[in-house]
């Protein structure tokens, strides 16, 4: 789920804030400089020098009201939810101490051995950023008092300020969501029982695990009530489930994150020493998901968020495979947004690009999960249906090009002003393996020219490909 956080989710959205004054107040019209220097316009230079730390010169002040209000209704809440729970948790011992010691080093290792990384995957991520530092977090939540839990929350968060150069208003909401996840994970867990994991055996193992598992839940669910939120209320467009809540990847990463800080949680009251693994593991770890998001990068298209066309190749051509083996039928939908110039003439190239985006929004809505949708280039995009017959094929194609044509785009025109384009079509084309193409080539050049059939009938219809006559097979030959 999203954005920049110190322990999973974490919120980027680019805007400039108190790191970045001097775009924000580019932003907002007001110009910026040094300290005791004047403006070189003089005093009718108009509105009144800001220095780049000047709280007046936040581009938070920039964000809508609602995003406002939010932020520090959440982080009030927040703050006063670690404040009162501190002010009743235990006071940590000698042997806390120690693990809190062995948590922060394991925790500083981590961030300063994978800050490149780091860096370059924030620098890829578009929403929000799913790290590992939760493998010293969630433990630091699950077995020490609160007071240290949030220490640890603090040295995290420290270095992380150097290291994301994010906007001042999403790291300060960020590092407060931190905290209150591990606060409100850490009175789950407590809520549980005493835990004397040096005792159990059998099945009392099987009552901790649960409750290490509700833990990690609380601890996530919190995150994304945080991050989600204010991603959602934070969107100037209609924000989709991906967008709010991350796509199955960076869920299944975060899943694994936690599991890894129960596990060195265990480690930690069962063999402290064997920490030291972890930390190598989260630097391995951290690798993997930066050569994860590479190659997701390498198959996705940046302006939709779809598939590109090396990507859709691949997963269609896996498709096409598996139906042949096991002589099912499938579709190919070749998609051309009519019209799509003039929308770049009218509106310009930026609302062009969030129809483009609409449009891949919306073919996932309307389409099957198995369903395989790619950016085939400009205004065109490629649906692949598995296991469909031409009846369910027709009916999907209808469904693509209604689902289309009643889309509302909120956009702004070349002057900035907010505008919505109602009322576009697209021409469909559509081939069926094997009456249409045996191959992938076929069937896409198929439904091509099944696209042109359909715009030179007036657009805004589908229209499926000619039979392809094929050759008889050659009589047997008797022996």
């Amino acid at each position: 789920m999203p954005a920049e956080t110190g322990d999973r989710r974490q919120h980027g959205d680019g805007t400039g804030d108190l790191d970045d004054a001097t775009t924000a107040a580019a932003e907002s019209g007001v110009p910026v400089t040094e300290r005791g220097q004047a403006s070189p316009e003089g005093d009718q230079a108009g509105p009144p020098v800001r220095h780049p730390y000047d709280p007046r010169a936040w581009a938070l002040w920039q964000r809508p009201k609602r995003f406002i209000a939010f932020l520090f209704a959440m982080e009030a809440v927040g703050i006063a939810i670690m404040v009162v729970a501190t002010m009743n948790s235990t006071n940590p011992g000698r042997t806390d101490w120690v693990r809190f010691a062995i948590l922060a080093v394991g925790a500083t290792a981590h961030i300063q051995l994978t800050q490149r990384q780091e860096e370059r995957r924030r620098d890829r991520s578009r929403t929000f950023l799913i790290d590992l530092t939760a493998v010293w977090t969630f433990p630091a939540a699950v077995i020490l008092p609160l007071s240290l839990t949030l220490s640890i929350i603090a040295i995290v968060r420290i270095q992380h300020w150097f290291i994301a150069r994010r906007p001042a208003h999403n790291f300060v909401f960020s590092s407060v969501t931190h905290g209150v996840s591990v606060t409100l994970a850490s009175l789950t867990f407590a809520a549980f029982g005493p835990h004397e994991w040096g005792r159990i055996s059998g099945w009392e193992t099987l009552g901790e695990f649960g409750a290490l598992i509700v833990t990690g839940m609380v601890f996530e669910a919190v995150q994304i009530a945080y991050i989600g939120g204010i991603l959602a209320i934070g969107s100037p467009k209609r924000p989709s489930m991906s967008t709010v809540l991350g796509n199955a990847a960076d869920n299944l990463l975060e899943a694994i994150t936690i599991g890894l800080g129960a596990v060195t949680a265990v480690l930690l009251l069962i063999m402290p020493p064997m920490v030291i693994v972890m930390a190598v593991v989260t630097v391995v770890f951290n690798r993997l998901a930066e050569i994860d998001q590479l190659q997701n990068d390498a198959r996705t298209d940046p302006k939709t968020g779809v598939l590109n066309m090396r990507g859709w190749s691949e997963s269609a051509d896996r498709a096409l495979g598996r139906t042949a083996r096991s002589d099912d039928n499938l579709a190919l939908l070749m998609i051309d947004l009519d019209h799509f110039k003039w929308i770049n003439d009218t509106y310009g190239h930026p609302a062009g690009d969030d129809v483009l985006r609409d449009v891949a929004r919306k073919l996932d809505e309307v389409t099957r999960p198995a369903d395989v949708i790619g950016r085939f280039g400009g205004e065109e995009f490629l649906v692949l249906l598995p296991d469909i017959d031409e009846t369910a094929a027709k009916l999907a194609a209808e469904r693509v090009r209604s689902a289309i044509a009643e889309l509302h785009i909120v956009t702004t025109d070349k002057r900035g002003s907010r505008v919505t384009i109602s009322g576009r079509t697209a021409s469909i084309g559509a081939a069926l393996f094997p009456r249409h193409g045996e191959s992938l080539e076929e069937l896409l050049h198929a439904s091509d020219a099944a696209v042109y059939v359909a715009k030179e009938n007036g657009r805004n219809q589908v229209r499926f490909a000619q039979d392809v006559e094929r050759p008889a097979p050659p009589p047997a030959v008797e022996g």
